[in-house]
């Protein structure tokens, strides 16, 4: 059933941040679509990920060895790499396809790649960098630049100068803000983002509901998501839902510039809804 899977979810996030098991509810998004899967194989499979990056590693472990050893084993003997042809693909975006298929975008291989690290002792971040998501090492001493979908190249700084200006011409240049830590909970929110996206542009509005029930899961009181939920479920004739979400809407985001349409969306239910009765 789908209040199932949404538990399981709302079970994995419901902790505090730097509790939450990421492998874990990035594998529970994956129930949506795969009702079945075994997210304790899923979990499984990343474990042995990390025991093939334990066998490669001696007695010193710095963050440099750790980072060697991690790329070798995921893209030069396991060939793992972006899905520079099909990024779209939802596929790319639930953990246990990216397993299986050894195929991802930026933000599911990082945390694949975080996943594993974490599993040999390297504690590694999320960073939202513009337009292509990144992870990286820090301590005192030292902050380490991984780019996970160009095979776990290490970036300085003019290369992330130069990955600005391939994606963004002259529109941006570097601040370092851009490398700051993404939270667990916004890499989840990013993920469920990319899908949210991909359904909606793709016309499939019963798995862009699922996906964004997982949203308001993840912040219950965001007006954009129970907006959009509330308009899926008018594109779904669920209309009672729809009113409820719409109005919640209004009553979080009163302000918003979109109000107008919102309300006059809500009369048109409305007069739909007395019709049909």
């Amino acid at each position: 059933m789908a209040s199932d899977f949404y538990d399981i979810f709302r079970r994995a996030i419901d902790c505090p941040e730097d509790q939450i098991d990421l492998g874990h509810a990035a594998a529970a998004i994956a129930k949506s679509e795969y009702p079945h899967l075994d997210i304790e194989d899923c979990l499984s499979q990343l474990d042995r990920l990390g025991q093939a990056v334990e066998h490669r590693l001696g007695d010193e472990r710095n963050p440099y060895r750790i980072i060697a050893a991690v790329n070798t084993v995921l893209f030069k003997k396991l060939g793992y790499e972006g899905n520079r042809d099909h990024y779209y693909d939802p596929k790319n975006s639930y953990l246990n396809d990216v397993i299986e298929r050894k195929r991802g975008i930026p933000i599911s291989l990082s945390v694949l790649y975080m996943e594993i690290a974490r599993r040999v002792g390297l504690s590694l971040s999320g960073v939202g960098f513009p337009g292509h998501f990144l992870v990286k090492y820090q301590d005192d001493d030292d902050e380490i630049v991984i780019d996970v979908f160009n095979q776990g190249e290490i970036l300085i700084r003019k290369d992330l100068d130069k990955l600005l200006q391939r994606l963004y011409g002259s529109q941006l240049s570097f601040q370092p803000n851009y490398l700051a830590a993404t939270g667990k909970r916004e890499i989840l929110r990013r993920m469920l983002s990319n899908l949210k996206m991909i359904y909606l542009q793709g016309s499939e509005p019963l798995k862009a509901l699922s996906i964004v029930e997982q949203l308001v899961i993840l912040d219950p009181v965001s007006a954009r998501e129970i907006r959009d939920r509330g308009m899926l479920y008018m594109k779904l004739e669920r209309y009672g839902k729809a009113v409820e979400d719409l109005e919640k809407y209004l009553r979080l985001a009163p302000g918003a510039d979109d109000v107008v349409t919102i309300q006059a969306q809500i009369e048109s239910i409305k007069q739909r809804s007395t019709q049909i009765h």
